[in-house]
C-alpha cells in the first residue's frame, strides 16, 4: 500500500489531518483510522478464505458421496420401479401363456372325450365298418395334429421403447372360438308367463359348474334355478309379486351367486336397494341406490352400477354401512371418458379393472383400478350396426385374452371384441330381429359353462339360448 502526504478531511473521521491514501479503495485516511481500515480488509479476506475452505470441503463430500445427489437418488428409484414393473409384466404374461395352453389341452380332452364316447358306442352296438374306422382314425389324426402342431400364440416386442415391452400375438383364429349358430332353447321359450316353465324378460344370467341356470326374472319379479336338463324351474327368490316386503322383489336386473354359502344378492331394481338371500332369510346391504348391474371380485368386493348417478361404485364385502367408493364415471352424464351415460351390466376382472356397458353411449368402457377416466373396449361410434358400432350394449365378460363379449342388445346380436381392435366381429346371432334359432331379440346377459358353450338372455323372446362350441 503507497500512501501521499498532503492535509485534507479524513475519510471516516471527517477531520482536516494529513491523509494517507489507500490505493486498494481509493479513498483518504487519517493515519489512525488507516490502520483500523486495513484491519477491516484482511478480517474481510480471512472470511472469504474460511468460505474458500468450507465450500472447498462441501465440493469434496460431493465427490466422496456422489451416489447421494438427488437426482442419482431419483435414477435408483426409477430402476427399481422399473424393474419391479418388468417384473409384475412377466408374471402377467406367463400367467396369460399358461391359461391359454391350459385352454388349449381341456379343448383337446374335449375332443379326445367324444371320440371315446364315439368308440364306446361302436363297441356296444358291434356294427361298424370300414367308414366308421376310417372316420375315428381321421379324428383321432386330427387330435393328434392339434396337440402338436406348433403353438398360435407368439411374443413381439416393441423395440422402439427404451425397454422393449413385449405383448402376445393369436397368429390365427383358434377354433375354440366359434359357436353353432343354431342355438338349443334350454329355459323358457315357452311364451311370456309366470308359470315355472316359462320366463317374462329374463335380463341376466349365471350358469354353475353343474350347468344349472339362475335367472332374474324381471317381469316376475323373481329370481328362478332352471337345473340341468329339465323342463321347469323353481323359485329361490321374490315370486310373491312384486313390492317392497322383504321377501318381494320388484323388477329384478342382475344377481350374484354364492352357491358354498347358500346366497344370492340381488339388484332390486324397481326397490332401488341391493338386497341378500340367504335360505330364504333376507337382508338389505344397500339401500336408496338406483341400481342395475352388480359383479364381485376374488378379493369379494361388491360392485354396484347407479343408472341415475351414472357411476359405479364398490363396498368391501360386510361393510355397507357407508357411501361405498366410486370406481367408474360419477362425474355427471356424459360422453367424455370420465362420464357415463345410463351404466347397465358390469364385469370385474382379476386386476380390478371394471368393464361397464355404457348404454346409452353405445359403448363398453374399461376402468382400470384408481384410474380417473376410462378406456373405450367397444364401439363409441354412434349407435348403429356397423362392426365399429354398438346399439344399448348390456351384458359383457372379458377374459384373459383381451377378449370382450358383448350382448349387443338392439342390434340383436352377441359379439367379440380385441382389447385396442376398432370394430369387433358377431359370433352369434345378427341375422335379425326374431325367434328363429339362429336370432335373437334383445339379448340382454351373458354367460359360458365349464366347456366353453355361451348362453344368452334372449330377453324379448323369453328364454335362454345356448350356442354350443364347435369342436
Amino acid at each position: 500500500m503507497a500512501m501521499t502526504n498532503n492535509r485534507t478531511q479524513c475519510f471516516k473521521s471527517k477531520i482536516e489531518k494529513i491523509k494517507h491514501s489507500c490505493k486498494r479503495c481509493s479513498k483518504g485516511f487519517c493515519f489512525a483510522d488507516l490502520t483500523e481500515h486495513k484491519q477491516i480488509l484482511n478480517h474481510e479476506l480471512n472470511h472469504i478464505i474460511n468460505d474458500y475452505d468450507g465450500f472447498k470441503q462441501t465440493i469434496n463430500e460431493h465427490k466422496r458421496n456422489s451416489q447421494n445427489h438427488s437426482l442419482i437418488k431419483q435414477i435408483n428409484q426409477w430402476e427399481k420401479n422399473s424393474i419391479e414393473k418388468i417384473k409384475q409384466k412377466a408374471r402377467n404374461w406367463r400367467e396369460i401363456v399358461l391359461k391359454y395352453s391350459s385352454t388349449v389341452i381341456n379343448n383337446i380332452e374335449i375332443k379326445l372325450n367324444d371320440l371315446n364316447e364315439q368308440i364306446k358306442q361302436l363297441h356296444r352296438e358291434n356294427e361298424f365298418n370300414e367308414s366308421n374306422l376310417n372316420r375315428l382314425r381321421n379324428q383321432l389324426i386330427e387330435i393328434i395334429e392339434e396337440l402338436n402342431s406348433p403353438s398360435n400364440i407368439s411374443i413381439e416386442q416393441d423395440s422402439q421403447s427404451l425397454i422393449n415391452e413385449i405383448s402376445y400375438i393369436l397368429s390365427k383364429e383358434s377354433n375354440f372360438n366359434k359357436w353353432n349358430q343354431n342355438a338349443i332353447t334350454v329355459a323358457g321359450g315357452n311364451g311370456k308367463g309366470k308359470e315355472l316353465d316359462q320366463l317374462h324378460w329374463p335380463v341376466g344370467i349365471f350358469i354353475d359348474k353343474k350347468k344349472n341356470i339362475f335367472i332374474p326374472d324381471y317381469y316376475n319379479h323373481r329370481i328362478v334355478e332352471w337345473k340341468y336338463n329339465v323342463k321347469e324351474a323353481h323359485i329361490i327368490a321374490g315370486g310373491n309379486r312384486n313390492g317392497n316386503r322383504m321377501d318381494q322383489l320388484n323388477y329384478p336386473t342382475d344377481m350374484i351367486v354364492n352357491q358354498q354359502k347358500h346366497s344370492i344378492i340381488i339388484a332390486d331394481f324397481g326397490n332401488n336397494r341391493v338386497i341378500q338371500w340367504v335360505n330364504q332369510t333376507q337382508q338389505i346391504l344397500i339401500d336408496n341406490i338406483h341400481c342395475w348391474g352388480l359383479a364381485m371380485d376374488k378379493r369379494g368386493f361388491l360392485y354396484v352400477s347407479n343408472y341415475k348417478k351414472n357411476e359405479v361404485r364398490r363396498w368391501k364385502m360386510g361393510k355397507y354401512n357407508n357411501e361405498g367408493i366410486v370406481v367408474a364415471g360419477g362425474n355427471g352424464k356424459g360422453n367424455q371418458l370420465n362420464q357415463l351415460a345410463y351404466p347397465t351390466l358390469i364385469f370385474v376382472d382379476e386386476d380390478q379393472s371394471v368393464y361397464i356397458s355404457d348404454r346409452d353411449n353405445h359403448r363398453v368402457m374399461k376402468w382400470r383400478k384408481g384410474a380417473k377416466e376410462g378406456t373405450l373396449i367397444a364401439g363409441g361410434n354412434g349407435e348403429g350396426e356397423d362392426l365399429n358400432q354398438l346399439s344399448s350394449p348390456q351384458g359383457i365378460i372379458a377374459n384373459y385374452l383381451g377378449e370382450i363379449y358383448v350382448a349387443d342388445c338392439e342390434n340383436d346380436r352377441v359379439m367379440r371384441w380385441c382389447e385396442g381392435k376398432e370394430e369387433g366381429e358377431i359370433i352369434v346371432g345378427g341375422n335379425g330381429k326374431g325367434n328363429q334359432t339362429n336370432q335373437l331379440n334383445g339379448p340382454t346377459g351373458l354367460s359360458f359353462d365349464d366347456g366353453g358353450n355361451l348362453y344368452v338372455a334372449d330377453c324379448e323372446n323369453d328364454r335362454i339360448q345356448k350356442f354350443e362350441l364347435v369342436l
